[in-house]
């Protein structure tokens, strides 16, 4: 999490693991696509720079965050996937959608990552405004496609 202490794209270097062999899925989620886009640099970026191969990144496309989980599974049963990234950015509105969403895609992408055993990670941004999210998409807080490459890099190496 962000705070005025601690940027999203701060990390520690322990349990790095070499992943020069490893094939990551990325999902981004086209809503809120100059947000999302952000998050995907990050995390491609940050892939890139520990050690993943451009050739073992696949990116896949959603339309929005609900469909993230199911797109999730799709590339987790995949046995030659070793961690998916999920990115995405729901922004609080005016109704209860925000809260419905928001709870169905943590839910599912955790229930994808339990289903198939491996990582599959929730970078998906949950702002209360526009402003909020681009200060976490690359901003003053960070990238928090960073932080979801970084964690995929993790627990690959737990």
């Amino acid at each position: 999490m962000a705070t005025s202490l601690k940027s999203l794209s701060d990390h520690s270097s322990k349990n790095l693991t070499d992943i020069s062999s490893k094939t990551f899925g990325i999902i981004v989620s086209e809503w809120n696509e100059e947000v999302t886009e952000a998050l995907y640099s990050g995390a491609l970026q940050t892939l890139l720079q520990h050690g993943a191969k451009k050739e073992n990144i696949i990116r896949k496309n959603v339309p929005g965050s609900f469909e993230l989980s199911l797109a999730a599974q799709w590339l987790a049963q995949e046995e030659s996937i070793d961690a998916v990234i999920c990115l995405g950015c729901v922004i609080q509105g005016e109704t209860k959608h925000f809260d419905f969403i928001c709870d169905a895609v943590a839910h599912g992408i955790t229930n994808v990552s339990l289903k198939y055993n491996k990582p599959v990670i929730f970078g998906v941004l949950t702002p209360n405004t526009q402003q909020q999210a681009l200060d976490r998409a690359g901003g003053k807080h960070g990238n928090k496609g960073d932080e979801a490459a970084i964690t995929a890099v993790k627990m690959l190496g737990f």
